[in-house]
């Protein structure tokens, strides 16, 4: 009784002095009262559990970590503690759990590359600011929206170069051509060659999973017509870098992907570090096949998903 009491008094405290949440809200989430939250709050105090950081004594991750990393044959397996099964929530403890081990194995030298998406852009606000000599910040697909959405590319790899100290090469381009035939006259020009090649000879990417939803960030950016996208949705259960597969990890709809700007599935697997940065129940599917196709060899997820992925 006392150990439940415990951790919903630390989850409560996280929501409202990490996350910013008002008690009432926090209240309608929990579906308790606004005096109950309040009490929990003052519980929190008097346990010692809120003195500038928020002590979890509860809940310890390693040990899924360990179990996530050997089934799923990974080089490395990262959880973040989010305090509620909610997607937006989710995201933002993945980003500083991301950026804090991006912060532990960067070193002098290292050609990071980087994609676009919200996941990633609550990385790039989380980022430890560390000086690092000869590193380089690529972007590793097309950017530029055809519509008023923003997928947040600009400010990821300006955030990147900021914390780092250190240059970003950007792909100016749009995520999707209309024909393949332009698609490759453009990946002949000089800089947009380069840009390329750097990605390619990235050692650390890092990336999240997209879902085939109506509302997902690719569809939303406008570059598919109402057929495309419903034969995407048929095949497909997400995406890697606007690259799309399925059930199994293999691309599908391979004219799609010909038109596709930047860094291929294939290309991710070789990297030293190819981190995949996505949780959240709706993004399960899309993670499991991603994993099958071994695009990634280190995951950094949240404890609701990785639940779900051990209990497969």
């Amino acid at each position: 009784m006392y150990r439940d009491k415990d951790k919903l008094a630390i989850n409560v405290a996280k929501l409202y002095y990490r996350s910013d949440f008002s008690q009432q809200k926090i209240a309608q989430e929990l579906g308790v009262s606004r005096p109950s939250i309040s009490r929990l709050l003052q519980y929190a105090k008097d346990k010692g559990y809120v003195n500038i950081q928020i002590i979890d004594p509860v809940e310890d991750m390693s040990h899924m970590e360990q179990r996530l990393k050997e089934k799923l044959h990974l080089k490395d397996v990262k959880i973040a503690s989010s305090t509620i099964n909610d997607e937006e929530e989710i995201k933002k403890y993945l980003g500083i759990t991301a950026a804090k081990y991006l912060d532990s194995i960067l070193k002098d030298g290292d050609i990071i590359g980087v994609y676009w998406g919200s996941t990633l852009y609550h990385m790039a606000q989380s980022l430890v600011p560390k000086a690092v000599k000869g590193s380089q910040i690529v972007q590793l697909g097309g950017s530029i929206s055809n519509s008023e959405w923003n997928n947040y590319a600009r400010e990821i790899l300006d955030a990147f170069a900021d914390n780092f100290d250190t240059v970003a090469h950007y792909l100016p381009l749009p995520v999707l051509f209309d024909t393949k035939a332009t698609k490759d006259l453009v990946d002949k020009d000089r800089y947009v060659k380069r840009v390329l090649e750097l990605g390619r000879n990235a050692n650390i990417a890092l990336f999240s999973v997209g879902t085939v939803r109506p509302n997902a960030m690719f569809f939303r950016l406008g570059y598919t017509n109402i057929e495309e996208q419903e034969k995407i949705q048929k095949n497909s259960v997400g995406d890697i870098c606007s690259r799309f597969f399925d059930v199994e990890g293999r691309i599908c709809y391979r004219d799609l992907d010909d038109r596709t700007v930047g860094i291929t599935l294939n290309e991710l697997c070789n990297k030293e570090y190819s981190i995949m940065i996505s949780g959240g129940e709706a993004k399960i599917p899309a993670i499991r096949a991603a994993l099958k196709g071994h695009y990634a060899n280190v995951l950094i997820t949240d404890q609701f998903t990785g639940k779900a992925l051990l209990q497969d």
